[in-house]
Order: C-alpha cells, then structure tokens, then sequence
C-alpha cells in the first residue's frame, strides 16, 4: 500500500545549503527595537462598523498599542503589488513581515534576497503558499501560520457552497432581484443532498470538519489524502478511504478541494482530469485557486462538463476585473472570504500576537504552526 500512517517517518526535505544557511538568521529576536511591517486588506468605511474586524490595515490586528509600547515598530500597508508599491520599500529593513491568504504579499525570491534584516515571516490564518517556502528555507528563515485558526469558518463555508451549487440557488436568486419568476429555470437542475457521493482531496483539519459537517446529509462520503484517517475517526464519520484519487474523482457528484498548494498539486485539475470527471460534477475550491488549471475550468463549466463551480480562491489574488473566472456560466464565486470570519480573525490575530511574544522572549512556537524551521519544509508543503 503506497499510502501508509507513517507520518513519522517521511524523508525530511533539507537540503546542505538550507542547512548551511539556517544558521545565518536567527529566528529568536536579539535586543532592541524590531521593524515588524504588516499586509492587510484595506476596510475603508467597514472598518469602524464592528470593533473586532481586526484582519482590516486600519485595525491590523489589534496589536499596535502593544507593539508600539514595547518600542517596536510597526508599518502597515495594503500595498503590495508593482516595482514601486509601498512593501517594496520596507524589505530593506523589515525584520518581521505578516501577511494573510486573503490579500497576500508575494514573497518571492527576489523579495527574500533583498530584506537582509528579515528573520521571521507570519501569516495571519492559514496557508502560506503565497511566500516562496524554497527560499525562505534556503535563507535560513521562519515561516509560520496560526494553525487552526479558521479551520471552522472555511469547513462552514464549503458546506454553504455545497448546498448553494445543489440546490441551484443563485439562479433563483438573481430572478429575485431582476423583478422575474421562473420555477423552472431553478427546478430542472436543483437536487437533494442526500445520497450524493461527496469527495475531499485532502482530509486535513478542513477536510475532517467538512465530513463530520455532511453526516447528517446522509452521503457517501469519500476522502483522499496523503494519510489515511485514525479507523476510529473515520468509522465515526462513515468516510471510506480512497488511495488512488484517480480511482476516486469519477465516483464523485461533489467534489471538495482541501489540498495546500504544492509543486505537486499546482494545475493538478487540468483539461485531462476534469475530463475525467462525472458529466455535471459540482466542485468546491476553498483551497487555492492555481490548484486548478484556470481556462480548463472555464470550459469545463462553458460546455456543462462542470455542473457548478464555487470557491472564495483566485490566482492572482486581488482577482483582475478580466479574470474569466468572474464571467464563467454555472458559478458561485466570491472573493476571499471563508477564513476571514469575525471569530477567525480573532483567533488569527490572538495567533499571531502569541507568535511575536515568543519571538521577542526567545521562545518556540506551537509545533503546528511551523512552515518552514531550520531549513525545513512542513510536511503537507514536501
């Protein structure tokens, strides 16, 4: 069997020259005051509506006073795009930089090779596949997220999309709104959930969530992943372990997207794959949006081969105003939303905080939330 519960002993990605380099940034702060620059979506007038909207520039996360009282410094921007954006001009110096999912800084190679100060790279929720994991690692730097933090808020979302794209929602909505009443036009595609063949690729704190969220639903529920599930957990949720996710995908009427971006799974749902797909298969991407080959979607949706497409993940994020997503029939998109809940930011914030704490004390954090640790890639990122 090629996929095994050996966890524990998966070969470690590190390479001499990460290894070597490890040693050239620190990750545990030296006295002094510190250049933390922070990269948030800009809120406008929503962010005074509601004092824990913290994941907004204006609000950054709620630990301005703090830093600031300590001595440090703290620069917070949305811009983070273009040769003169106002990122770029902090890399020089920044020692600490932190980004979201959901209006992420690209942290590139070049970016690393020009912040001679930077030891410490946090991302304010989960998924930090928008930084370049290889050249931090090579670099010597940390990378990490607050793990778990909006586990619950996207696990949600992907059922709300799930039932949206079923149910033949939108349509209906949009009648509403445009003054019309047409049953059919909403009737002739709409289902019941129940006895639906469901499948994640990926069964990790979302993916595991999400099937316990459709029990109720009564489906077949099936999953993918590099490893299976505890056979307790997975008697408890009535979810059958597929290790070939070739052999999986066909069997499907909905399909989950709950995989990282990889070097593996970048452009993994191509024209061949999706070809391969039940004829009107529903997909749910809350993952990233480059997990998926982007015109092949839009024909695959274009020509009905995909009933339904939903998900809050663009590639590139902002997605331009021409991305072909935005004009694809059979869609329920929206912008980067799932994890960005009130109570997620929350908890991201709080994460994040906890993470600069033990910085400037010396400290390690929590196992989990490590990306990228002495020249070491995370497992899920190998």
């Amino acid at each position: 069997m090629a996929l095994k519960r050996v966890g524990s002993s998966a070969v470690r990605a590190l390479t001499s020259s990460a290894a070597s380099s490890a040693f050239t940034r620190h990750l545990h702060a030296s006295p002094g005051s510190k250049k933390i620059v922070g990269v948030f979506y800009k809120a406008n007038e929503y962010a005074s509506l509601n004092p824990n909207f913290l994941g907004c520039a204006e609000n950054a996360l709620g630990i301005r006073e703090w830093l600031e009282s300590q001595g440090h410094q703290y620069i917070v921007t949305p811009d983070k795009d273009g040769p003169n954006c106002e990122l770029d001009k902090h890399i020089p110096d920044l020692h600490v930089l932190i980004s979201t999912p959901f209006h992420p800084a690209y942290v590139t190679a070049e970016r690393i090779k020009k912040a001679k100060n930077l030891q410490l790279l946090l991302t304010a929720g989960i998924g930090s596949d928008h930084i370049d994991l290889k050249a931090a690692a090579e670099a010597g730097l940390t990378v990490a997220e607050v793990t778990g933090s909006n586990t619950v808020s996207v696990a949600e979302d992907e059922l709300m999309r799930i039932l949206i794209l079923v149910r033949n929602y939108l349509p209906g909505y949009h009648q509403v709104i445009s003054g019309e009443w047409d049953v059919a036009a909403i009737a002739h595609r709409a289902y019941d959930l129940e006895g639906k063949t469901v499948g994640t690729v990926g069964a990790g704190r979302i993916g595991r969530l999400l099937l316990q969220r459709l029990m109720p639903f009564n489906c077949n529920l099936l999953y993918h992943d590099r490893l299976q599930m505890d056979p307790k957990l997975e008697s408890e949720i009535g979810a059958t372990f597929e290790e070939d996710l070739d052999a999986m995908l066909p069997k499907c009427d909905i399909i989950v997207i709950n995989t990282p971006l990889t070097e593996k799974t970048k452009g993994m749902f191509d024209k061949e794959k999706i070809a391969k797909l039940k004829k009107g298969v529903l997909i749910v991407n809350n993952a990233r949006g480059a997990i998926m080959d982007t015109q092949a979607v839009v024909d695959a949706c274009s020509s009905g081969h995909i009933g339904g497409y939903s998900g809050d993940v663009w590639y590139p994020q902002p997605a331009p105003k021409d991305h072909p997503w935005r004009y694809m029939p059979n869609q329920a998109m929206t912008p980067h939303i799932s994890g960005t809940t009130i109570d997620a930011q929350l908890r991201y914030a709080a994460g994040t905080k906890d993470m600069l704490d033990r910085y400037f004390k010396g400290e390690d954090f929590p196992a989990q939330n490590y990306i990228v640790k002495d020249g070491e890639l995370a497992s899920q990122y190998r």
